[in-house]
């Protein structure tokens, strides 16, 4: 028996929930459909009896990218519909080459959260039937209709510790950089072919003063609980463990979804996260905070002109103002996040049940492109993930190759962090299904 659709994932924490949130849907209205991580194990099945009438991919760029993530998946497929989840890029992603979109990508089916992106992507040659605006599936849980989702400010206190008689603020770090020794950006530089010096010298200068200014704040304040919400490269650093042990109302947390301390927080203060769109959606204020300028080359676009608090008094005001107004306008952000009363995972299946029904809106893997299976790939996956399910580390099973040691540990690395138990699945699933109607 055929399949109706097959959802690729690439990133656990950033897609996979959203994905489950269609698959409940999709089944819900009889169809069947199954999600995949790209690095599991290439089947059979779906090539041949279980081949899926619509693939639905995380991202697709150019040709290689349909080759990749389709053709080596499951073959020839023309109904190819893009969650496309990089959508939130600084003024020099938007006008270059990669981002919007290369070779058949144009002719695959390219949704866009709101008008500014399909109108970007129709200014570099796509047409507008591959260009639909379906609003973003993550910020559906911050919609009313999933009130309750989310874990509440008691809740989330009790867990952490924190005590929920006192101001909650959260700080949404995003501090990648400001961790990294100057070798380490040295090697991520010559590895990107782009000098990331500066603007690891902006983290780090931006990151002290911030730590300042909550230092002082905290000092002052505290009846005040700070949770930092750290970047995932910030574990190693000494910076926050100082102010942790100095300041007992200083909390580093990386645990729990950002949304659901999004819910919970009484003041939400940020840096250049795209998470800001997520405190927009759960109807809330927050505070940019900017000590230094950010290079507009890696400023997401969305903070064009926004309102940024840039020295201490600013900030010392900004945490004292009870209801203080959203700091970017309400026509930039919802013309990248379209705020249509329907839920986006409605619209976009919708759309998926659209594409299912009818002819091709276009052919991607028609004239312009080669399909190549690529059968390195393919057995070099089903090596590690033998490897995997055994639990033995490519390096120490490689040793006597360095090089095939670290390509093979890289990929095991990849499939690791990717990996979602089944139990864990059945638990996400419990936990939206009630919402799903």
């Amino acid at each position: 028996m055929s399949l109706d659709f097959l959802i690729l994932y690439e990133h656990t924490v950033r897609e996979y929930e959203s994905d489950l949130l269609l698959k409940l849907e999709l089944e819900r209205r009889g169809y069947s459909c199954e999600i995949r991580q790209l690095l599991d194990r290439k089947k059979l099945r779906y090539f041949t009896w279980k081949k899926p009438e619509v693939l639905v991919s995380s991202c697709m760029y150019d040709n290689e990218a349909i080759n990749s993530h389709v053709y080596n998946n499951i073959g020839k497929c023309n109904k190819i519909v893009n969650l496309h989840w990089e959508q939130m890029l600084s003024d020099d992603q938007e006008e270059g080459d990669w981002f919007n979109m290369n070779g058949n990508a144009k002719k695959c089916v390219q949704t866009c959260w709101g008008e500014k992106t399909a109108k970007r992507l129709q200014a570099h040659g796509m047409e507008a039937k591959n260009t639909p605006v379906t609003g973003a599936v993550m910020m559906d849980f911050l919609r009313p209709e999933f009130e309750g989702y989310y874990k509440n400010k008691a809740q989330l206190c009790a867990e952490f510790g924190l005590d929920p008689e006192k101001q909650l603020h959260l700080y949404i770090s995003s501090f990648g950089y400001a961790s990294m020794t100057d070798a380490e950006v040295k090697e991520l530089s010559d590895m990107a072919g782009t000098d990331f010096t500066g603007f690891a010298r902006t983290n780090r200068v931006s990151m002290d003063q911030t730590l300042q200014w909550f230092d002082e704040y905290l000092g002052r304040h505290p009846e005040v609980e700070l949770v930092y919400r750290r970047h995932p490269s910030e574990w190693k650093s000494e910076k926050l463990e100082a102010l942790s042990k100095k300041r007992p109302n200083f909390h580093v947390i990386f645990a729990g979804s950002v949304k659901d301390w999004i819910v919970a927080a009484d003041s939400i203060s940020i840096w250049m996260s795209t998470a800001i769109a997520e405190v927009y959606m759960a109807g809330k204020s927050c505070h940019i905070l900017r000590p230094v300028p950010i290079e507009h080359e890696y400023d997401p676009v969305i903070y064009k002109d926004a309102h940024y608090v840039t020295n201490y008094p600013e900030f010392e005001a900004a945490m004292n103002a009870p209801n203080p107004p959203f700091p970017i306008a309400r026509e930039m952000i919802e013309g990248y996040f379209d705020p249509s009363p329907v839920p986006a995972y409605k619209r976009m299946c919708d759309l998926l049940e659209e594409v299912y029904k009818n002819e091709p809106r276009d052919l991607p893997m028609g004239e312009g492109y080669t399909p190549h299976f690529n059968w390195l790939k393919y057995v070099a996956l089903w090596g590690v993930h033998i490897l995997y399910r055994l639990k033995w580390e490519p390096r120490k099973v490689f040793f006597f190759h360095k090089g095939l040691a670290d390509f093979a540990q890289r990929i095991y690395g990849y499939v690791d962090k990717a990996y979602v138990a089944p139990a864990e699945v059945k638990r996400m699933e419990d936990k939206i299904r009630p919402y799903v109607k």
